[in-house]
């Protein structure tokens, strides 16, 4: 089988096309024949490293999303079998074997059903995104630890970066749940993409106060923020959090270092939450898969530029191009067609 291999980390040019022999599936695992792998910021990051070229112990697969169909199961595995349409999560994560080859075996709990409804794109553009989006909507002390409709009733979320794809799928996952849905973006385009993808209420944040913006709309703040850039976004943030809110951060983009407010915050008793989807409790991860599964159901999770998320594609060949595309910003989800 074909596969992208690095063996020390660098520029996408470490990323090469290999022949591999497939691994059979032990106890509890399962092999996918992946159809579609999604990139992500966190894949090309991972590659980079520290940007020494340091070697690897072993040569490692990227990419951490995918969606594909069972090709084996082994021993203890009865909740699926070959021939399943599946999406998968947090592949490559303390693992050498990402979604960019033609088959890979995983532990069986990071395989989960994709709908007959669903398309590979959709389910290679979950993951990273979506997991990450329903943690930081869950991170309120008050709950809901999981997501499903009604959950969020009544409450407001505003979501910075709406045309990003976490962005695209918080806008989802709070509308699914009930919530009314503020996005900030930087453009025209974005603010039809983050409409697009069931955002209520959009802000331009280059021409338009996003604190002011936010409080016209409702003038006791909004209970959650979800937040793509907490150290460039803090000023505007807690400008538009209530009183008990939460501020969920997952992306800090280039800066090492928050400042943040420190005397408003208080004031308003807010929390402010860091979030990285990879290590959360494994319980608060069930939550997450089970929450996206149950939106995935409801038709509530959809990928392409009618839905907010342009798809912008390559072929296995072209994984460092896909790779260069992410880290480039383009807009919308970039997928790798493996299969074929």
């Amino acid at each position: 089988m074909k596969a992208v291999v690095y063996d020390r980390t660098g520029p996408s040019s470490v990323l090469t096309v290999v022949e591999r022999s497939p691994r059979e599936p032990g106890a509890d695992e399962v092999r996918v024949r992946v159809a579609v792998s999604g990139v992500n910021p966190t894949d090309w990051k991972g590659r980079r490293g520290r940007g020494d070229g340091a070697r690897l112990d072993d040569a490692k697969v990227p990419n951490q999303d995918g969606a594909g169909v069972v090709d084996a199961v082994g021993a203890n595995v009865s909740t699926l079998r070959p021939g399943d349409r599946v999406w998968l999560w947090d592949v490559a994560w303390q693992s050498v074997e990402g979604t960019a080859q033609e088959l890979v075996t995983l532990p069986a709990t990071h395989v989960v059903a994709l709908p007959a409804s669903e398309s590979f794109d959709t389910g290679a553009s979950l993951g990273i995104p979506a997991l990450t989006a329903h943690e930081a909507l869950a991170a309120a002390a008050a709950g809901p630890s999981r997501l499903a409709p009604g959950a969020l009733d009544g409450r407001w979320v505003l979501v910075t970066g709406g045309a990003g794809a976490v962005g695209h799928a918080a806008i989802q996952l709070a509308a699914w749940a009930g919530a009314q849905v503020v996005a900030t973006v930087s453009s025209s385009e974005k603010a039809d993409l983050a409409r697009a993808a069931g955002a209520h209420h959009v802000v331009n944040y280059r021409t338009q106060d996003v604190a002011s913006a936010v409080r016209a709309l409702v003038p006791g703040g909004v209970d959650v923020v979800v937040d793509v850039d907490v150290a460039r976004n803090a000023s505007s943030v807690v400008g538009a959090v209530a009183a008990n809110g939460t501020i969920a951060a997952y992306a800090t983009a280039d800066l090492d270092v928050v400042t943040l407010p420190v005397m408003p915050l208080m004031a308003k008793n807010v929390a402010v939450v860091f979030v990285l989807t990879y290590t959360v409790s494994d319980d608060r991860k069930r939550d997450a898969v089970l929450a996206v599964s149950g939106a995935l159901a409801d038709g509530a999770l959809r990928v392409g530029a009618e839905h907010g998320l342009p798809i912008t594609r390559f072929v296995l060949g072209e994984t460092a191009a896909a790779h260069d595309a992410v880290e480039a910003g383009t807009v919308g989800k970039v997928l790798i067609d493996v299969a074929g």
